[in-house]
């Protein structure tokens, strides 16, 4: 790289790039145009990673991540022209040795005693030397956006399907038929089992392994943690049962649900990422006496062609997956119950999945353009609570109708399509990244808001009007 020496003005130049804790998202070293003390830069910082813990949506795609580099670039660039110096975590780091001055009338120019461009640069990588940019990003992104949504489609698709079968056999294998520790009459809650052991499975798949599992794939990195954590665990199922112990007069049980919940499911990622952290250091230690090099790059579908065949697999994959839903469900729908209610799911499941992956971009942005309350993950919030309310209309349409048909149908869009549109394990990642920040406190806050919201929303939607007409 050359340097022009005839050009001694105060400019410094740098790339930005958003790094998330799987690899595949721009995060680390975002921004803010607006702040500038070093406490504040990261505060921002954190509160963007807080919320971002959980899932980013197609924020996480490589062409979005290109689009907004270049954009965040773009912006850098204008503000330099204009004057404007900006900070960095990087400069955090030189602040305390006198390279940035602390008089608030010099804060948009250059210390004397900053050192040149020269002094402080860092030396280029020998990739960088070797390889161009340009050829490393296509390298890179290999797919084309339109393929890059549709892979990524495909793989929620399947694995939310798969999250749905596997919270049915959970709700039977727990619930009165088999071992009988949960039950819709208790605070122990039929979706229990599943929220605790999606929550557990996220310390594992969605933080510690999220990052080697995206070294293979990123949209198998998405389709386990988004689609099948995220549909294994339901939200609105849990707030719906706490509702209907609530309109029986049982309010103790609905608090004591909520707080049993909380707790365990809590306890659930926190006992993943621990375990998943000692599995880790097992295999570091295995590889370190090993000759054999098992590393997850070595696996990465890292080309055009493999792309291919794998949305080609996944999609026949999809296709006999929905046939096979299809055809149970016509022949179980007449006799209705809980089979013909599970296969309705597993048919409008992967909808649910989609919604609350396209709302995931919201996480991380705050409200308006000056990001207030960025540390809120305002996509799950929002998924969480919407679902909880269209729950809770359904129920009342069921209670109001009270027809097998009706039921079953009802049963079978709650139990899929609201099933999959909210999520425990994307709510307890974001609530385990907020009490590890230096702002515990946030994810009380965040919970509690959540919790509120969504039964004081169900309470008129669906207590009310039971109340009122009488419905048994």
């Amino acid at each position: 790289m050359e340097l022009e020496n005839d050009d001694r003005e105060p400019r410094r130049r740098m790339s930005y790039g958003r790094t998330s804790s799987n690899g595949s998202s721009l995060r680390r070293g975002s921004l803010s145009l607006s702040s500038v003390f070093p406490n504040q830069m990261d505060d921002d910082i954190e509160s963007e990673r807080v919320s971002e813990a959980g899932d980013i949506g197609d924020r996480a795609l490589n062409s979005k991540r290109y689009s907004e580099s270049g954009s965040l670039r773009l912006s850098a660039d204008h503000s330099i022209e204009n004057g404007i110096v900006i900070r960095t975590q990087e400069d955090t780091l030189l602040h305390p040795i006198g390279f940035w001055s602390r008089d608030l009338s010099t804060l948009n120019s250059i210390s004397p005693v900053s050192p040149l461009v020269e002094e402080i640069i860092s030396p280029l990588s020998t990739d960088g030397i070797l390889r161009p940019i340009d050829e490393k990003k296509d390298e890179e992104k290999v797919l084309p956006r339109s393929l890059e949504y549709i892979s990524c489609l495909v793989h929620l698709a399947v694995f939310g399907i798969l999250g749905v079968l596997t919270r049915y056999l959970l709700q039977k294998l727990f619930g009165p038929a088999v071992a009988g520790v949960t039950s819709d009459t208790t605070i122990l809650y039929l979706d229990l089992p599943s929220n605790m052991v999606g929550s557990f499975l996220m310390g594992w798949i969605g933080v510690v392994f999220k990052r080697d599992i995206s070294e293979v794939s990123d949209f198998l990195a998405i389709g386990l943690s988004t689609g099948y954590l995220g549909s294994l665990t339901t939200f609105s199922g849990w707030n719906q049962k706490m509702l209907d112990l609530s309109v029986d007069g049982k309010w103790l049980f609905s608090v004591l649900g909520y707080l049993i919940g909380l707790f365990l499911a809590a306890y659930s990622i926190e006992f993943g990422v621990d375990t998943a952290k000692g599995f880790r250091w097992l295999m570091e230690k295995h590889r370190a006496n090993s000759s054999n090099d098992l590393s997850a790059k070595s696996w990465r579908v890292n080309s055009r062609k493999h792309h291919l065949c794998m949305i080609l697999m996944m999609a026949l994959l999809l296709g006999s997956l929905w046939a096979l839903s299809a055809i149970m469900l016509k022949r179980e729908f007449g006799n209705g119950g809980s089979d013909a209610q599970l296969w309705l799911g597993c048919v409008i499941g992967p909808v649910g999945v989609w919604i609350r992956w396209f709302l995931a971009r919201l996480n991380g942005r705050g409200l308006g353009k000056t990001g207030l309350l960025k540390w809120v993950p305002f996509g799950t919030l929002i998924a969480n609570v919407s679902a909880d309310c269209v729950m809770a209309a359904l129920s009342t349409t069921k209670k109001a109708v009270n027809t097998k048909n009706c039921d079953t149908v009802v049963t079978g869009i709650q139990f899929g399509l609201l099933g999959c549109l909210s999520t425990v394990s994307t709510f307890m990642a974001e609530f385990n990244a907020m009490r590890q920040s230096k702002h515990p406190w946030r994810a009380y806050a965040y919970a509690i808001a959540t919790i509120a919201v969504s039964f004081g929303l169900g309470i008129l939607i669906y207590n009310l009007p039971v109340w009122i007409k009488g419905y048994e």
